[in-house]
């Protein structure tokens, strides 16, 4: 426990320095191409690089992604992840794709952190606020319809125990209102390094993402959003039941 706690301690400490550090470059990269780059493709590029930084130097923390492939450059999406962990929103950026993150407003008052995410245009959400819930959707949509894809946690919060909770139907509104493809993410691990409650990281643990097929507007434009909801969340329920509590089989990535 001595150990967990002093090597937790290191990780976070690492965590605020870097960003402290990292925040100007990205200051840099947001001044030199938001004229010509109105959707900060690159400054999200960046911001994965960022991210990355703490699964790549963690060897603690060997990391699988399966299905990368399958996120087409050319498509825009609304992905929809499980969420387990505070790590959670790091792995992701693993995949390096262009996404627009819909977070709980506090997130975007973290220094440094926070001020980059709001750099990044990513969408802010005060939870149990009904007014704030529509300004969300609103921004979703047109971030959707200007080319970026979503990333969104349909469960809302993460898991307690890593049981898959229930789906809010938001993301799902989102796809049958712009016709846009829907892409599962299904994340294992994380919650084993840092579970809902408290900020020691438990030692070593595989974290695995595995990009699902995406599912085109064709098979969900006669659906309602509680069935596409609950569609959705089955497909995460078989891909867990088929691949048990372990990672995903994939290719490792250093």
């Amino acid at each position: 426990m001595l150990w967990q706690r002093f090597s937790s301690l290191v990780f976070w400490a690492f965590l605020v320095s870097s960003s402290i550090a990292l925040f100007p470059f990205a200051v840099l990269v947001w001044a030199a191409t938001v004229l010509f780059d109105r959707r900060l493709v690159l400054l999200h590029r960046f911001t994965c690089f960022w991210a990355s930084l703490y699964t790549w130097v963690n060897p603690q923390w060997p990391m699988t992604i399966e299905g990368r492939e399958k996120i087409r450059d050319d498509t825009t999406y609304v992905m929809v992840a499980n969420h387990l962990s505070l790590l959670d929103i790091l792995v992701l950026f693993r995949i390096f794709k262009h996404f627009k993150w819909v977070s709980k407003i506090e997130n975007f008052r973290v220094p440094c952190v926070g001020w980059n995410m709001t750099l990044n245009r990513y969408v802010k959400l005060r939870r149990g606020d009904r007014e704030s819930v529509k300004q969300m959707m609103a921004a979703c949509e047109q971030t959707l319809r200007s080319g970026s894809s979503i990333m969104m946690f349909p469960e809302g919060t993460r898991s307690k125990t890593g049981v898959l909770q229930p789906f809010k139907t938001g993301a799902f509104e989102l796809a049958l209102r712009t016709r846009m493809p829907l892409l599962p993410i299904v994340l294992s691990g994380t919650s084993d390094i840092l579970p809902k409650r408290g900020f020691v990281l438990r030692g070593r643990h595989p974290i695995s993402i595995t990009v699902l097929d995406p599912i085109p507007p064709e098979r969900f434009l006669d659906l309602d959003a509680k069935a596409l909801t609950e569609l959705t969340r089955q497909i995460f329920v078989q891909h867990q039941e088929e691949k048990g509590d372990g990672p995903p089989d994939g290719r490792a990535v250093d």
